[in-house]
């Protein structure tokens, strides 16, 4: 069984986050897992970008009801209609979540993981206290430490 991880953080993101977000999503596709995101652009889009150059599969799950609304690197992109509502359908799908940057709906995204016991690693994130997000220095690292959490 394959193990799943979310890539999670703001459509209007940062060029550093963008980067990070690419590194992470790079690096969990050699890890050989599949990385879920919101499927749209920003921090999801890079991270998609990142894990489709190095092989992975990718899997969006969209807001909208619209496939074409999805980044150009899905493998699988699914259509929810449920808007923001569909944060906890992220968080979720996932064994564990990188957090790159982020805003209010990134937040939401780590509340429904945490709640669910989901390890959240985050570059540059929401920092919630010690039963919160683990911060880490990089992309590569947030996916390593994502990897080895549910492997462990």
């Amino acid at each position: 069984m394959a193990d799943y991880v979310a890539v999670i953080g703001a459509s209007a993101a940062r060029p550093e986050d963008l980067e990070q977000a690419e590194t992470a999503g790079r690096r969990l596709a050699e890890l050989g897992v599949i990385v879920v995101t919101g499927g749209r652009g920003g921090v999801m889009e890079a991270a998609s970008r990142g894990a489709k150059e190095a092989g992975g599969l990718v899997v969006g799950i969209l807001p909208g009801l619209d496939r074409s609304d999805a980044n150009a690197y899905l493998d699988v992109a699914l259509p929810t209609g449920l808007g923001e509502m569909r944060n906890a359908l992220i968080a979720r799908a996932a064994q564990a979540v990188v957090a790159i940057g982020g805003a209010w709906g990134t937040l939401a995204e780590i509340a429904f993981a945490r709640a669910a016991g989901t390890p959240v690693f985050g570059v540059g994130s929401w920092e919630l206290g010690e039963d919160g997000v683990i911060a880490v220095a990089s992309g590569a690292e947030a996916a390593e430490r994502a990897v080895a959490s549910i492997r462990a």
